[in-house]
């Protein structure tokens, strides 16, 4: 999937034939956000009440559920979301919906986010997952996973949606300008750039300033 220049930026069309399919892919974000920061914000309560960890345990999980999120992000982006070469078709075309398409509408609103059903079905498989593998561990470090993702989606949706600022948070911006419109091979790290340091996937500084010119585009 190669990031184009003609790329549109209105509402995108529908994904399947059928109306309610297309009506479960669209969401407000406030939906999806919500529904993780109680999440995450449930299983911290229910830590704190029921399993009685250290605070030092639950805020060390916490934080570590962060830092687990900006990995999963940077991974998922990169790798299963932009399909490497040879790739299947049916893999492809399965990006390209769950996010190929992002790339050619990248500011319709209502495609910025799974939408609240998914979003749930979501949460729940990874809490059975974190507690299968980590018992009472896994929810501490759940909740700053799903806080994470939260986060990520705020942020997606703030760097598409609204000017550039000019302040520290302005780099993110410039990120994600450089991975929709000039290279999608690059800069998987949407709410940090952490992982791009890590795996080298950084741009060249020269690109810097072309973006300079494609900056309201995001």
């Amino acid at each position: 999937m190669k990031s184009t220049s003609n790329v549109r930026s209105d509402s995108s069309p529908d994904l399947f034939k059928h109306p309610f399919l297309n009506k479960l892919t669209r969401t407000h974000i406030a939906f999806p956000v919500a529904i993780f920061f109680l999440y995450a914000g449930g299983l911290l309560y229910y830590t704190v009440a029921q399993v009685h960890l250290p605070v030092a345990t639950i805020v060390g999980l916490f934080f570590s559920g962060l830092l687990l999120f900006t990995f999963a992000e940077y991974v998922v982006h990169r790798w299963v979301y932009h399909p490497p070469e040879g790739a299947s078709q049916g893999f492809v075309d399965f990006t390209y919906k769950v996010h190929g398409i992002h790339h050619d509408y990248p500011k319709d609103k209502q495609r910025l986010a799974m939408p609240p059903w998914l979003s749930l079905i979501v949460a729940t498989v990874l809490l059975l997952i974190f507690e299968f593998l980590l018992g009472r561990y896994g929810f501490s470090l759940l909740a700053g996973f799903l806080a994470g993702y939260a986060s990520y989606l705020l942020v997606h949706y703030i760097v598409h949606i609204f000017p550039m600022p000019k302040n520290f948070f302005r780099a993110l911006w410039i990120n994600h300008a450089i991975h929709h419109y000039s290279t999608d091979e690059i800069l998987f790290g949407v709410s940090s750039p952490l992982w791009d340091y890590v795996f080298r996937t950084l741009p060249e500084k020269d690109w810097k300033q072309e973006i300079s010119v494609k900056r309201n585009r995001v």
